[in-house]
């Protein structure tokens, strides 16, 4: 089972740790023009890096730690990655086993890194899903052409859940002969008969429950057995359509 997590924007800035390796793994090739478009924006003049970022005047901060991207600190993705979701998730608090599963099954979606496991070092930075780079273009059409086969290798035979807000679920769709082994995951809150996504708890609940299927441990091939297997560990589920990308289903959650 490959578990795929969207990124958070706000990031932990460890104080200490070895500069960035942006030139070894299977995608440094794809990694080093994104990263070299971000610092040559932010080494720029600091208002138009704001405004491609997308950032308020008050995040240039922001913008000088981005040009510092070669020599910051790094820390395992599972320390730098923070906010309600990850929260929620608490990778360091896990025990021995369910972390193991952690570092085995979760992969973040990242607009910089193209995807991360919990335990690559990594630097911080900012960088949202919806930002076009000078010199580049949009991050989620540059991903799009470099993460199919980097899914596809660590999904191997299993099942592909997918968590990815919108945003992210742009960098990477499956290929029709993966789809079938896909399931996507919408969180719905159920008050008085009517249901509707709130963003804040959508992402706790996503963290909890994959913070449930890993400290359970079961792994689920099929949609069909990933639905029991949620199921079994108390949430409510249900099947939506099977489409091209994969099969929804939905976790209806009536208590905050």
């Amino acid at each position: 089972m490959l578990i795929l997590l969207p990124p958070s924007e706000g990031k932990a800035e460890p104080r200490r740790g070895r500069a960035l390796d942006a030139d070894t793994g299977a995608l440094a090739e794809a990694r080093r023009p994104v990263l070299d478009a971000l610092i040559a924006l932010c080494e720029g003049p600091e208002d138009a890096a704001v405004q491609v970022l997308g950032l308020s005047p008050g995040q240039v901060g922001d913008v000088r730690r981005n040009a510092r991207l070669r020599t910051l600190p790094t820390a395992p993705a599972e320390r730098i990655y923070t906010g309600v979701l990850y929260d929620a998730l608490g990778l360091s608090t896990l025990d021995a086993s369910a972390h193991r599963r952690a570092l085995a099954r979760v992969a973040i979606v990242s607009s910089l890194y193209g995807l991360v496991r919990p335990g690559e070092r990594i630097a911080p930075y900012r960088l949202a899903g919806g930002v076009s780079l000078p010199g580049l273009g949009g991050v989620a059409a540059h991903w799009r052409r470099h993460l199919d086969p980097i899914v596809g290798d660590l999904a191997g035979r299993g099942l592909v859940v997918d968590l990815r807000s919108s945003t992210y679920a742009a960098f990477w769709r499956p290929a029709p002969d993966l789809a079938p082994r896909v399931v996507t995951v919408r969180v719905l809150h159920e008050v008085n008969g009517k249901r509707q996504v709130v963003s804040h708890f959508n992402k706790a609940t996503k963290g909890r429950l994959v913070r449930s299927l890993l400290e359970d441990g079961r792994d689920a091939r099929t949609a069909s057995a990933f639905t029991t297997l949620l199921t079994d560990l108390g949430w409510v589920v249900e099947p939506g359509p099977t489409t091209k990308t994969g099969t929804q289903l939905d976790v209806v959650v009536r208590e905050l």
